[in-house]
């Protein structure tokens, strides 16, 4: 069942947005302000979709949607009373999906929902990804997320690891590493090598675990 985070300060906006919401068969669960909002993703992110006011006491849902993303990149729905040009591009330069004004058709709400969690499903099909626990390796956008949040690496050790992971639970000497990943005309030190996987280790964090250290051979990815 697909999951829907409804985010407003005004418990009949909710009530309404609940009613339709169970009526498409989408699981509801209700937060009264941004700061509320960000506690229940900490708690639980695994929502397809986020409803979310933007004007909201503790909080507004601007500020709240881009705490939000640093969590992890959930698809938003901001409602607002406002619908200037001005406020729509603060809204998607914050990390909004779509826009829409009140007071609104909970209908045609209801359809930009299914529309965003249609993106997001078609998304996931046609990328290729790896995933393991809170590790998501996306090879089509050439990404790596830890828990949600994205993690910054070298264009080599994005290679590394792509070719690492393509390859899981393999035996992979070192001499086809550096072949495959740096090239048949690579002439520099094999520590090259040594230096990138401890580099690819700090940046999986305690996922590091997964790159095998084989003394004599050389690395597996076992997962």
């Amino acid at each position: 069942m697909k999951k829907i985070l409804v985010v407003d300060d005004e418990e009949k906006i909710r009530s309404i947005i609940r009613k339709y919401g169970e009526f498409e068969g989408y699981e509801i669960t209700e937060a009264c302000d941004g700061m509320d909002a960000i506690e229940k993703v900490k708690e639980n992110s695994d929502y397809d979709v986020i409803i979310m006011d933007v004007m909201m006491p503790e909080l507004d849902g601007f500020s709240a949607c881009s705490e939000i993303k640093k969590i992890k990149d959930i698809p938003v729905i901001m409602l607002s009373a406002r619908g200037e040009e001005y406020d729509r591009i603060h809204g998607f330069e914050a990390g909004v999906d779509d826009y829409v004004v009140k007071p609104f058709s909970p209908k045609e709400l209801m359809m930009r929902v299914n529309v965003v969690t249609s993106r997001s499903r078609a998304e996931e099909t046609t990328a290729e990804i790896f995933r393991h626990e809170g590790l998501e390796i996306n090879f089509t956008a050439r990404t790596v997320s830890i828990d949600g949040k994205r993690v910054d690496m070298s264009p080599k050790e994005y290679e590394l690891l792509f070719y690492l992971v393509r390859n899981k639970n393999i035996a992979l000497e070192r001499e086809r590493l550096i072949t495959e990943v740096w090239g048949y005309d690579y002439y520099g030190d094999d520590r090259t090598l040594d230096t990138h996987i401890k580099l690819l280790r700090n940046s999986l964090g305690e996922y590091r675990k997964l790159l095998i250290t084989l003394r004599g051979v050389g690395y597996r990815f076992e997962a």
